[in-house]
Parts: C-alpha cells; structure tokens; sequence
C-alpha cells in the first residue's frame, strides 16, 4: 500500500511541477497574448520588435556578422529615415538566412516573423464573401465578421530528403539558387499522400531514383517559398541502380558527393567558393538550415562506420 501511495505521490508531483514549469508558463502565457486582445496590447507597451519593410528585415552589420537590433514602437518612419538613424539597412531574407551570419535565434524569429506578414497580406480578403477580414492585435488570426469565419495561419508540409548510396550523398542545385550552392532534395506533399510516399515520388521525379528505404530525421519550419513545414528525412538507394536521370525541367544539376567533398564544402563560406576562373566550388545551405543537419548527420555516420 504504501509503495502504491509513493508512486501515486511521486507521478502527482511531477505533474504538478511539470504543469507550473518555465516552459509550461511560457507556452500558456502566449497563447494568452494570441487571444486576449488586451492583454497583447499591455505587452506591446514593453516589448521589442523587429523591423520589416516589404517582408525584409533590418539588420545591422557589425564586422563580418550581421545583428538584428531589437527595439521599442516608435510609430511609422521612412525607410531612408530608419537606415539613416540605425546604421542598417533592409535586407533580403534569403541573403540574411544563406549569404550573411545571422545569429540562429534570430533567424527563426525572422523566418517566422516574415511568414505571418507574407500570410497577412495574402488573407486581406474573405474567400467566401470577398469581404475584408480583420486581424487580432497579436496577428494570430483574421476574422470575416460577414461570414464568421477564422482564418488561422498554415503551414505546408514539404518534404526535404538526402539521399545516399551507401558511400556518396545526392545533392542539387537549381537555377534560383546561389552560385555554387547544392542542398538535399525538396517538394511539396500531394493532397492523400504521406510522407513516405512524398519521399520516394519527389526522388523518382527529380532525379530517376526508386527509394529502397527512408527514415526520419527532424522538422523545421521555412517562409520559402511561403510557410512551410520541412520534414526531413534521410533515404537509401541501390548502389548498383544509383545513375542519376536529372529532370532538367526542375533542376539545374544534380550529382554524387564523396564523404572528403562534403567535409570540404561544409567548410567553405559561399564569399570563399568563387575561383579565379568564375567557377564557383560547391558550398552547403548554413546551419539554419535542416539541409545542413542531414549533410552533417550523414558525415557523422559514414565517419562511424567501421573501415
């Protein structure tokens, strides 16, 4: 009996200590801010706030880094006037994210920040009545009063996926991208697929492969080309049925990487990747980018492996 009441003890404690936990306050406090209108305009008071214009941010450089000045309201100012006055200017999120060092918390809250203005701006309008909608004051959602419908903002799920042959890792690279960079391969989930399936279609489709197996790696929300979610996963062909059949409709190249190649290019900055020819060497998304955990991940256990 009484070890029965030191279980039901110890479970009730941790519950109680897991509910009043930092974490626990936080995550409920700013669901607070996203519904309680008023309580969101008492924060805005004393909080900081990050600076966009036409969904770029402001940043200041400082040496080789890039720094993201947090500050208070202080009403509407002309960009020339915020440049001027901050010492910054307005930067290109992509730039931000894969050419210049931002700081990791940063970028997040950037990448997050930019999506829920991009989604604003695209949700104006009811798709029911054609009415305008109104947002909350802490943006979480807009509101049709004609219609009565809540729109919420939404991600789409995408799927990102590193492919090896045992020895070599598949890497790509399209027109758009920076000279020189090649990343994992990315598409968007069908409607009625999961994710299993996402993955084998998108490597068939890009690059002529049929997956013999996959498994998970982790997630990462990323405003390009709008809100997304990006699902990781690491996924395995045949050696012996390893020729790639690049869609040129898609891709711009598309090749094997060797362990030495990919150690290389995870240490090359895209500033240092050009040569005295105008080639360019190949360089890797940065460590923002779940791209750059599956490369590294898939170094770590090729360099685990027993010779």
């Amino acid at each position: 009996m009484a070890a029965i009441y030191q279980a039901v003890n110890k479970r009730a404690s941790s519950l109680a200590c897991r509910l009043h936990s930092t974490y626990v306050r936080k995550m409920r406090y700013l669901n607070e801010l996203k519904e309680d209108d008023s309580l969101c305009r008492q924060a805005q008071t004393s909080g900081t706030f990050y600076l966009f214009h036409n969904l770029s941010p402001f940043l200041q450089k400082a040496g080789k880094k890039y720094l993201v000045p947090q500050l208070s309201a202080a009403g509407a100012l002309e960009k020339s006037v915020i440049e001027s006055e901050l010492q910054g200017s307005f930067t290109d999120l992509r730039k931000a994210l894969f050419v210049v060092d931002v700081d990791g918390n940063d970028a997040s809250l950037l990448a997050l920040a930019q999506s829920l203005l991009r989604w604003h701006d695209s949700h104006q309008y009811c798709s029911k009545t054609g009415q305008p909608t109104q947002k909350n004051v802490a943006g979480s959602k807009r509101v049709c009063h004609a219609s009565g419908i809540t729109y919420y903002p939404q991600m789409s799920p995408v799927v990102i996926t590193l492919v090896s042959d045992g020895s070599r890792c598949l890497l790509a690279r399209q027109p758009s991208f920076p000279q020189g960079m090649y990343t994992a391969l990315s598409g968007f989930c069908d409607v009625g697929e999961n994710v299993e399936e996402t993955v084998r279609r998108e490597v068939a489709e890009e690059v002529g492969l049929e997956v013999e197996s996959l498994c998970y790696s982790a997630s990462q929300h990323w405003p390009f080309p709008s809100s997304c979610l990006m699902i990781a996963c690491h996924a395995s062909v045949r050696a012996q049925q390893a020729e790639i059949s690049m869609n040129s409709l898609e891709l711009e190249e598309a090749r094997w990487f060797g362990l030495e190649e990919i150690v290389e290019g995870l240490k090359r900055e895209p500033r240092s990747s050009k040569q005295d020819d105008g080639s360019f060497l190949p360089w890797f998304p940065p460590k923002q980018a779940i791209a750059h955990q599956l490369i590294c991940e898939w170094v770590k256990r090729q360099t685990s492996q027993p010779a």
